[in-house]
């Protein structure tokens, strides 16, 4: 009879582990193939370069702020106002956060997926953490633009507030879902900068964003009211 019910335990552990293979297969392999004949197939996906990609060429977040200055001005800043350098995105990097989540262990430091602007993933990602789980936290990602502003560089970038982890709505792999308003996470950035002391001034363009709702790759809706503040930092004196 013990025999028999761990050959039944066996049996049910290979069926599972069966689903598991096929489930990580479909999402992780099959599902950028479509998505990539999708974006082909669809033009009225092709937003400009106002709103970042996902690896497969999937709408990611939009772009909601500006800043211009070195890279060493941008690290600077976003350190003095209290963010932290993310974690590049990996296979091990993912299952921590994933055990962190579940223990509700804070990770400062925890990864962020790729976006990509301009043909490329992003150039610096920093993010803040939110209570004692990395499932909730704030994150900003940027690119450094071809465009010079008084001779400075000036760098474009998406910040967004994680509320969850969950399964992508859309690809079925595991993800972090954003709150819809994406102008509050912009605006408090800016004011963190700001209150760090290393913004010179700030000036606005209106109508940035001529769409001002979406979704992104995750699935996830993001509202905006189109507005994009170019921040000029403190520049690093020598």
């Amino acid at each position: 009879m013990m025999s028999a019910n761990r050959h039944k335990a066996s049996h049910w552990g290979k069926l599972a582990l069966g689903v598991l293979a096929i489930y990580l297969i479909f999402v992780y392999l099959v599902m950028p193939q479509l998505d990539r004949v999708k974006v082909h197939r669809h033009p009225d996906l092709v937003t400009g370069e106002h709103i970042t990609r996902t690896g497969t060429g999937l709408p990611g977040d939009p772009l909601d702020i500006a800043v211009v200055g070195s890279e060493a001005d941008l690290i600077r800043a976003l350190l003095a106002a209290g963010w932290k350098p993310a974690d590049a995105l990996s296979f091990k990097s993912s299952v921590r956060i994933a055990v962190d989540t579940v223990f509700d262990k804070p990770d400062p430091n925890a990864p962020v997926s790729s976006l990509y602007l301009f043909g490329r993933k992003e150039d610096l990602a920093f993010e803040k953490p939110v209570g004692h789980s990395p499932k909730e936290r704030h994150h900003v990602r940027f690119w450094k633009s071809a465009d010079l502003k008084d001779g400075r560089p000036m760098w474009l970038g998406s910040a967004t507030h994680d509320i969850g982890v969950e399964l992508s709505r859309t690809t079925g792999q595991v993800t972090h879902h954003i709150a819809a308003d994406v102008d509050t996470e912009r605006d408090m950035l800016l004011s963190e900068l700001t209150a760090a002391k290393h913004v010179t001034g700030t000036s606005w363009i209106d109508g940035y964003q001529t769409v001002l709702h979406g979704k992104n790759g995750g699935g996830d809706p993001w509202r905006t009211d189109g507005r994009l503040p170019v921040v000029q930092l403190t520049p690093l004196t020598p």
